[in-house]
């Protein structure tokens, strides 16, 4: 997921400011779909522990983007790419998502791509984000480098 809007990879427009969502504890399922709690998940991450795989940061950063930690997401991306700054859309609402392939990027490689469906409401409405991430080890850790719309 990537560039400066709260929408991975597509820079935001005005929106019209909506309530919060609801907060994700550590008790809570991950959001990023996997069958542990947020705490077990993607939260460790979160917190300062490493991706294993570029699969697992993928699924973090989405995780970030429904949490809204705008530290997490700038930090996990490549120096050479990152923004200045990350705009994240009080409006849009993370619904689910759907890891459709994964390349490479496991402990044996140096880089890695996933193909992900990502969902979500926008003011209500419902959308998707259909993208082709790559990710590449920078100083021994998993970044998110770029990206390619799929749709």
């Amino acid at each position: 997921m990537s560039r400066r809007s709260s929408r991975p990879g597509r820079p935001s427009a005005a929106r019209t400011r909506t309530a919060p969502a609801a907060a994700v504890t550590a008790a809570s399922p991950c959001p990023c779909g996997l069958p542990a709690t947020y705490a077990e998940c993607c939260g460790r991450l979160h917190a300062g522990a490493a991706a294993p795989t570029c699969e697992a940061l993928m699924r973090s950063r989405y995780a970030a983007f429904v949490v809204r930690d705008a530290a997490y997401l700038l930090r996990t991306w490549h120096p050479d790419h990152r923004p200045g700054v990350l705009d994240l859309d009080p409006g849009q609402r993370w619904q689910g998502l759907e890891i459709l392939e994964t390349t490479e990027g496991s402990a044996f490689h140096t880089t890695g791509t996933v193909t992900f469906r990502a969902h979500f409401t926008d003011g209500g409405r419902a959308d998707s984000l259909h993208e082709k991430s790559r990710f590449v080890r920078y100083e021994g850790a998993w970044v998110y480098e770029s990206a390619v719309f799929a749709d």
